[in-house]
């Protein structure tokens, strides 16, 4: 049996090296290796470990192997796991910072960031769509999410504002709505 350590360590850190875009787009990844592939644990449980990761603050990808990592071997495999994930964006961020004056003004490298932002969208709205499906949220419910960015982009509302209304929505469904469906 491989030493868990290394493996954890390993899997966060292609994980972390070569998905663009976030902890949002890097759920299908995690998921891919850590339910399907490793089998750590069960998709069940995974999706139990996405919202509790969401609920608490910092970055998601971070918080997810911190999670992941502990419930395989307490802190150590925290500290693999999170050191996996981690680590390729220090690496990175510290070459940028090292060379950024040399390529700033680049068109070459300005073109491949606006071709990436698209791909990117796209990475974060597939996991979005497999956890609606996974939790059994009708497709129709689209349109809170893209009232929500509509409101945000096009009329400039605060996106405090709209989080504190839709925790209220929710709150007020849950209480008044759900109990009687």
């Amino acid at each position: 049996m491989q030493n868990f350590y290394l493996a954890a360590f390993r899997v966060f850190f292609k994980i972390g090296i070569f998905t663009l875009g976030g902890g949002y787009a890097m759920i299908p990844q995690i998921e891919a290796e850590v339910v399907n592939k490793h089998k750590w644990m069960t998709r069940e449980e995974f999706l139990d470990l996405i919202a509790v990761a969401q609920s608490c603050p910092g970055a998601l990808a971070v918080n997810m192997s911190v999670f992941i990592g502990y419930r395989m071997r307490k802190l150590a495999g925290a500290i693999c796991a999170t050191l996996g994930v981690t680590l390729p964006s220090f690496l990175i961020i510290l070459l940028i910072a090292m060379f950024f004056h040399q390529f700033q003004d680049n068109a070459v490298v300005a073109s491949a960031f606006n071709g990436i932002r698209p791909a990117v969208v796209a990475l974060i709205a597939a996991p979005v769509f497999t956890l609606a499906k996974s939790a059994r949220i009708a497709l129709t419910n689209c349109w809170i999410p893209v009232g929500s960015a509509l409101l945000i982009w096009l009329l400039g509302v605060n996106p405090i504002y709209v989080l504190v209304v839709a925790g209220m929505c929710g709150y007020l469904y849950g209480i008044l709505i759900k109990p009687t469906e």
